[in-house]
């Protein structure tokens, strides 16, 4: 890459560009998730590659931002993928969609910063009892299909 890629302030200000106006399911503004999942990944030991990509891990998914933007924009190779790796795709199945993050180095931190903010319990008390128990369910599993294994490893490892 010739082009010095976009700092971290200047990543998070894109993506509080991008989603502005978005709210989560419980009407929040969105980019608390985002700065939620950013702070996850620090507190995690990641680096600055895997911080710009927590900014931006919903944004394709989202349509915040498209694919042809993330192949032209001034970031790391490796925090491309890992917005990649994190972005779901449509009719995809869980199995496949955990096989990419733990295909991916550096994905694996954080998708489980995003889990711990949509799973944390006062994010969670707000919803109705359907949505509550749709969503837990669906992150629990998610967490099992990321394995136990992974919690003894260095998560933030470059390999």
């Amino acid at each position: 890459m010739t082009e010095t890629p976009l700092t971290l302030a200047e990543v998070e200000s894109l993506a509080r560009t991008a989603h502005a106006g978005q709210t989560d399911k419980a009407g929040r503004p969105y980019a608390e998730h985002l700065a939620a999942v950013a702070d996850g990944v620090r507190a995690r030991g990641g680096d600055a590659e895997q911080i710009a990509a927590a900014w931006l891990h919903d944004s394709v998914e989202d349509d915040a931002l498209s694919e042809e933007w993330l192949t032209a924009a001034a970031l790391t190779p490796r925090t491309k993928a890992i917005v990649r790796a994190v972005t779901k795709r449509t009719g995809e199945e869980p199995e496949a969609y955990a096989r990419r993050i733990l295909a991916t180095p550096g994905a694996l931190l954080v998708k489980q910063a995003d889990l711990a903010h949509n799973a944390d319990p006062e994010r969670l008390a707000v919803l109705d009892e359907p949505t509550r128990k749709r969503l837990t369910e669906k992150y629990a599993r998610m967490r099992a299909l990321l394995g136990p294994e992974q919690r003894g490893r260095t998560l933030g490892q470059r390999s």
